[in-house]
């Protein structure tokens, strides 16, 4: 592990912190609150440093520097541990960290539990002077003051802090009191940071900044006290996530803390320092994060072990197994959606006339399919283009096996799958059934759905009940049977730890998939309807209108289906990014 810096060396930080803040505070405009560096030894605190107080500092009457101590805990590696930590009682989680991590302390800073943006200046002090970072509150004391005892530090800041709750102690005291821009100023100049960077609020894209800071000490981030209420589903959210890991090697001691856990963030970052790995989670989903994915796959892994805390959904374990096992789809990451919309050419390789994508060879094929993908980004969503290849096709005879189906065997398809893989193209297999069910027809394929990037849909217009045969009446599909396959393919990405998959539900009358609102939607699928009517765009979108205007609709993502020759005319992308709701995946046939 890195060696923590010398008694000497955070003596020396703090101290000159100190001087030149009282150098910048006796010009301070008058009607500015001053910051108060007021440094005592027990008794607790009696001088003040509200109102308009000119900033004073004492000396220790020590003239020897201690030789420093070695407090840190190391720690075996060990299995990932979801930390019983919770964002409304911070002292306590402090208290826990302080104990996980040292066993003594030199210095320790404490600041008030309430107050996220002074605790954000105070992580970031105590990481510059290698200082075991606590929160306080009016209930907290004694608690805080057997902490003070167990680590037995040789001097304690408060920021924003009264010490005359401080149980006597040898501990030199030094009081630090200001708005958070002047509090900023004091942990800038102990970090040797070459700016001071504003930020409105401690929302999620405060914390990251606040952790990059801690990072690379490069700028002291120093947030307003504005409150808010932090939304995981929000912009801010996902790109605090990003920013947290972006660039970002993970070593050591990992701590993966939801977005939303602001203060738990801060308390792990200033305890591990450079010594570990703090980034952002939604705690819903692990795997949120093409960033983090990568950080936490980067290079030789380094990682010693890795906590969870915050809020975390039921799923966080396989999630974070998925998370660790790096396998990310086309063009990064984990889940398909949000954040990109997949095109695909339809059809079967052996043929032209089931659709574009058998008018050409493979690599024709991946070549036009990024040309058709291209103007579907027109709206700033990235796009990722796809085959979506008809692995069984529906046929007018029963065929060897009954089914009504021809199925194409793995070694057939796997060259376009595979070359498709190595071109950064996703895979969407098509069943169309038959009589034979879908969740039979699926497992044959198994050994190409293990890979990332390949995806399943069933088709229902050709799936056909015991007496029926193509042609005479468009198939349908109940709720129950689509839910096997789901729980089938579920299993199989969370059990060999493969990103998201798509999963597609093909309909363009209300009768062709039954109790639709039925069908389960786990997290290991992305569950799409994707509807694929023919003809003039004015009943293309009835079709459209009719089906996502179900009660159901916003539990789905949504699919649309342009034909080259059986729609009049065929739609344009901008007509298709006028849709409500916007789709993310479109295909042609």
């Amino acid at each position: 592990m890195t060696v923590r810096r010398s008694a000497a060396t955070r003596q020396a930080a703090i101290a000159m912190a100190v001087l030149l803040l009282v150098a910048a505070c006796t010009a301070t405009d008058s009607t500015t609150a001053p910051v108060t560096v007021a440094p005592t030894t027990p008794p607790p605190i009696s001088s003040t440093t509200t109102g308009q107080v000119e900033p004073t500092t004492t000396t220790t009457t020590s003239t020897t520097v201690p030789a420093p101590r070695d407090c840190t805990i190391d720690h075996e590696p060990g299995e990932p541990v979801f930390e019983s930590l919770d964002e409304s009682d911070l002292v306590g989680a402090s208290l826990l960290l302080s104990g996980q991590y040292f066993s003594c302390a030199d210095e320790v800073v404490i600041a008030p539990a309430d107050d996220l943006a002074v605790v954000a200046v105070a992580a970031q002090l105590a990481d510059a002077t290698d200082s075991t970072l606590l929160l306080h509150d009016p209930d907290s004391s004694a608690i805080v003051n057997a902490a003070l005892t167990r680590l037995g530090p040789e001097r304690i800041t408060l920021v924003e802090l009264d010490g005359d709750w401080l149980a006597d102690n040898s501990a030199e005291i030094v009081e630090i009191r200001g708005i958070p821009t002047d509090l900023g100023d004091v942990a800038r100049r102990a970090m040797g940071s070459i700016a001071r960077v504003g930020m409105a609020g401690t929302g999620p894209d405060t914390i990251a900044a606040v952790l990059r800071s801690i990072v690379d000490g490069r700028t002291t981030t120093v947030p307003t006290r504005q409150s808010g209420v932090c939304d995981p589903d929000s912009q801010t959210a996902t790109e605090a996530i990003e920013d947290a890991a972006a660039g970002r090697t993970a070593h050591g001691e990992v701590w993966l803390v939801d977005v939303c856990s602001p203060g738990l963030a801060l308390l792990a970052a200033a305890s591990l320092g450079s010594e570990g790995t703090v980034l952002l989670i939604d705690g819903r989903d692990l795997r949120t994060g093409r960033q983090l994915v990568q950080a936490v796959n980067s290079g030789p892994s380094g990682i010693n072990q890795i906590h969870i805390a915050g809020e975390v959904s039921e799923e966080a374990d396989w999630q974070l197994d998925t998370l660790l096992a790096g396998d990310e789809l086309p063009g990064g990451g984990l889940l398909l959606f949000p954040g990109r919309r997949i095109v695909a050419l339809y059809g079967n390789p052996s043929t032209r006339f089931l659709g574009v994508l058998g008018e050409q060879g493979v690599e024709e094929a991946i070549e036009r399919a990024r040309e058709v993908a291209e103007p579907y980004g027109a709206d700033g969503l990235e796009v990722l283009p796809a085959f979506e290849i008809i692995a069984s096709v529906a046929s007018v005879s029963a065929g060897r096996d009954g089914d009504y189906s021809n199925e194409m065997s793995v070694d057939q398809l796997r060259p376009w799958v595979e070359a498709a893989g190595d071109g950064g193209v996703y895979v969407v297999l098509d069943l169309q059934s038959g009589r034979s069910d879908f969740l039979a027809q699926a497992k044959n394929y198994e050994e190409l759905l293990l890979l990332p990037h390949v995806g399943l849909a069933l088709d229902p217009e050709w799936r056909l009940k015991p007496n029926q045969v193509h042609l005479e009446q468009i198939g349908s599909v109940g709720a129950e049977e689509v839910n096997r396959v789901v729980e089938w393919l579920a299993g199989l990405v969370r059990e060999n730890r493969l990103p998201q998959k798509l999963f597609i539900v093909h309909q363009f009358r209300l009768d062709m998939v039954t109790n639709r609102s039925l069908i389960n939607k786990p997290p290991e699928l992305a569950m799409m309807v994707h509807a694929d009517g023919q003809g003039p765009i004015a009943t293309k979108y009835t079709t459209y209108s009719t089906l996502t205007g179900r009660p159901d609709a916003d539990q789905w993502w949504w699919g649309w289906k342009n034909f080259y020759d059986e729609d009049s005319p065929t739609p344009s992308p901008e007509q298709v990014l006028e849709l409500d709701p916007l789709p993310v995946y479109v295909s042609y046939q």
